[in-house]
C-alpha cells in the first residue's frame, strides 16, 4: 500500500504521542481561500485559536456530520499540506445571535470581542454559506486543543 501525505504525517505524529488511534483522523483546512486557512492556522498553533464555529447548514448540505467531543482532526494549511492535530472538547448548537463573548474569544480572530466575532461570521457566511444568512441560523460552537505540534514545555511536562 502506498502511503500519502496524510499517512505519513499521522505516522509521525504517532511517533511522538504513541497513544493515539492508529486510524488517520479526517483532515481540513480552516476557511474558505488558502490565506485565511494559514491566517486560522497560524492561531491554532500559537493556542491563540481554541474554538471554531460552522454553518449547521452548511455542514448538512456537504453531508458532514457535526464533530463530536474527542474528535481528531488534521489541520491542513492553505496548500492543503498536514500541519496541525486537534482534538474537540466541546460542541455546542445554538442560533447566530446566541453565540456568546466566551466563544468569540476563544476563536482568536480580529479583536476577539463579541460584536467582531458577529461581524467577521456575517460577513463570512454571506459570501461562502450555502444558504442564505440568518440571525437565527443554527452555529455549531466546537472548542478543541491543540494536541500537536506539541510544544517544548509541553514534551517536558510529558516526560
Amino acid at each position: 500500500m502506498n502511503e500519502g501525505p496524510l499517512e505519513r504525517f499521522w505516522f509521525s505524529v504517532r511517533t511522538r504521542i504513541p497513544e493515539l488511534p492508529e486510524r488517520v483522523p479526517e483532515a481540513w483546512a480552516f476557511g474558505a481561500t488558502a490565506d485565511h486557512a494559514d491566517e486560522l492556522l497560524d492561531l491554532v498553533v500559537s493556542r491563540i485559536k481554541t474554538g471554531t464555529a460552522s454553518a449547521l447548514w452548511d455542514i448538512e448540505a456537504d453531508g458532514e456530520s457535526v464533530p463530536e467531543v474527542g474528535e481528531l482532526s488534521i489541520i491542513l494549511d492553505g496548500q492543503e499540506r498536514p500541519r496541525a492535530v486537534i482534538e474537540t472538547t466541546a460542541v455546542d448548537t445554538v442560533p447566530f445571535a446566541e453565540v456568546t463573548a466566551e466563544h468569540a474569544w476563544s476563536e482568536g480572530e480580529g479583536d476577539r470581542t463579541l460584536e467582531a466575532w458577529r461581524e467577521i461570521h456575517e460577513r463570512f457566511w454571506r459570501e461562502h454559506g450555502r444558504r442564505e444568512f440568518a440571525v437565527d441560523m443554527p452555529v455549531v460552537c466546537e472548542r478543541f486543543e491543540l494536541i500537536y505540534p506539541i510544544s517544548h514545555v509541553d514534551q517536558v511536562l510529558r516526560s
